[in-house]
């Protein structure tokens, strides 16, 4: 984890809402066809351990640890980029239906049979755990929806070699879960939030939940989270005017700030009239007083900056 000083701000822009970049290895739930045929036709120990895990009906206690096989068989890439930070994604549902993510009436979820149990939850991350990664992200959907979120963190923070048990939340519920999630092994905390207008949210949202959310990130603050995370996805004429708030946020508690481009797809058209391009948001950013310098990590499509309190 990166240190950080209240006054200072680590300021990270992605250049893309495409998380599955640089070193990060991603599963949801393997329960289609196509990654079944995988498992049968493939010698990776993870992919075949998939199609045990859904054999099995229930489980009792942690799952034993698999053979560890060789990094540079199981999570390095072509590109020589080694996989050591995994998401899991814990449920479709969420409690927000955000105009760039979801329609008003909701979509089709996926039977809750389909879904990964918690058992084979904690089975297929041990697996990855055993093969060399060192972190989890727990997303959704929603991941604080899900009931037996605290059971998963609690397994989870018990697997040995596991470093960092991460969370990515609309914060719309964590401040009243999140000190027994801390308690059960949660050590990482990232809040999506996209404006700091109450009626702004509502509009984007299409639900109430500001004051929740700008509660939760205290809340994190207060228990000692540090750095709390924080997503900003930017949209011209929504909140592109609010990025020097969202910095301003920073200067005097251990909050990052992560400002996202709008990947502006319209049904299977690309609409570029309310996409800020990654230059636009620095060159707002260096133009505040105070700034520091930064960092850059290409490898990963993000610059990182901090500015003075």
């Amino acid at each position: 984890m990166r240190p950080t000083v209240p006054g200072w701000l680590w300021f990270k822009l992605d250049r893309s809402r495409n998380f599955n970049t640089g070193n990060i290895a991603t599963i949801s739930r393997f329960c289609s066809a196509h990654c079944h045929a995988q498992t049968f036709n493939t010698d990776n120990q993870i992919e075949k351990s998939v199609l045990q895990t859904y054999s099995a009906s229930s489980c009792d206690t942690l799952p034993e640890s698999v053979p560890k096989d060789s990094p540079s068989n199981m999570l390095v890439d072509t590109f020589g980029r080694l996989h050591t930070y995994l998401r899991i994604s814990l449920t479709e549902r969420c409690n927000l239906r955000c105009q760039y993510c979801m329609p008003s009436d909701g979509v089709d979820l996926t039977p809750n049979p389909q879904l990964l149990t918690r058992c084979e939850i904690v089975r297929l991350a041990n697996l990855f755990v055993t093969s060399g990664v060192s972190k989890i992200r727990l997303t959704g959907g929603e991941p604080t929806i899900r009931k037996d979120l605290e059971d998963i963190c609690l397994d989870l923070s018990n697997l040995e070699g596991l470093r960092t048990l991460a969370i990515t939340t609309n914060g719309i519920t964590l401040a009243r879960k999140l000190v027994r999630l801390k308690e059960c092994g949660l050590n990482l905390v990232n809040i999506s939030l996209d404006t700091l207008v109450p009626a702004k949210f509502e509009f984007m949202t299409r639900r109430k939940g500001h004051e929740r959310v700008m509660e939760s990130i205290q809340a994190a603050i207060d228990l000692g989270y540090n750095p709390v995370k924080v997503n900003c996805v930017v949209m011209r004429g929504f909140n592109d005017d609010e990025i020097c708030d969202f910095v301003e946020m920073t200067r005097q508690k251990p909050i990052n700030v992560r400002f996202i481009e709008f990947m502006p797809f319209d049904g299977n058209v690309w609409n570029v009239k309310k996409l800020v391009p990654y230059k636009d948001m620095f060159d707002i950013v260096v133009r505040l007083k105070n700034l520091l310098g930064f960092k850059e990590f290409w490898t990963t499509l993000q610059r990182l900056l901090r500015i003075s309190g």
